[in-house]
């Protein structure tokens, strides 16, 4: 089941998140920054930021009331914002990811907007890959990688972010 995720979900989403994208647990999956990024990928106030804030919707793929699954979704402009697609490594290659992309594509419909836009670390091919095949076009456009000081980049390669793009039919 999808819904919104509230307050309550922090630590779940933060657990999952983390062992999705970072550490020894998220080489189950395919879509592991493990070799390129140390530390965390979020934490419990950025969550708690990002629930608070009415400009995103941050959508949890639910069963057994388990969190296996999110992605937030981001009103800018004149475009919706994906990140933070986030699926449990030993569920990848199932289908949630798509489901939630779906979701996705109903949301920028309700909210009358027909670009949805995200950002993917430009070396990450085959997640490139996979968001072409849902959709999603190279704009061209590069941004660089943040510095924080949640996370550290392990090459010594300067990484940078592709912006991709899908455009949505509205009805």
């Amino acid at each position: 089941m999808i819904t919104k995720a509230n307050l309550e979900d922090v630590v779940a989403l933060k657990k999952l998140i983390n062992g999705a994208y970072r550490g020894e647990s998220s080489k189950a999956g395919w879509t592991t920054e493990a070799f390129m990024l140390g530390g965390e990928r979020t934490n419990e106030e950025e969550l708690t930021e990002i629930l608070l804030d009415p400009t995103n919707a941050l959508l949890k793929f639910t069963e057994n009331d388990q969190i296996l699954a999110c992605v937030l979704l981001t009103a800018k402009e004149n475009q919706l914002y994906l990140g933070m697609l986030t699926v449990s490594p030993q569920l990848q290659n199932g289908g949630i990811g798509a489901q939630l992309l779906a979701q996705a594509d109903l949301h920028a419909k309700q909210l009358g907007f027909s670009k949805i836009a995200m950002t993917v670390i430009s070396t990450r091919t085959e997640l490139i890959a996979y968001y072409n095949r849902k959709g999603y076009v190279d704009t061209g456009l590069r941004a660089p990688f943040p510095d924080s000081h949640s996370h550290s980049v392990l090459g010594s390669d300067p990484l940078q972010f592709m912006v991709l793009e899908k455009t949505i039919v509205l009805d």
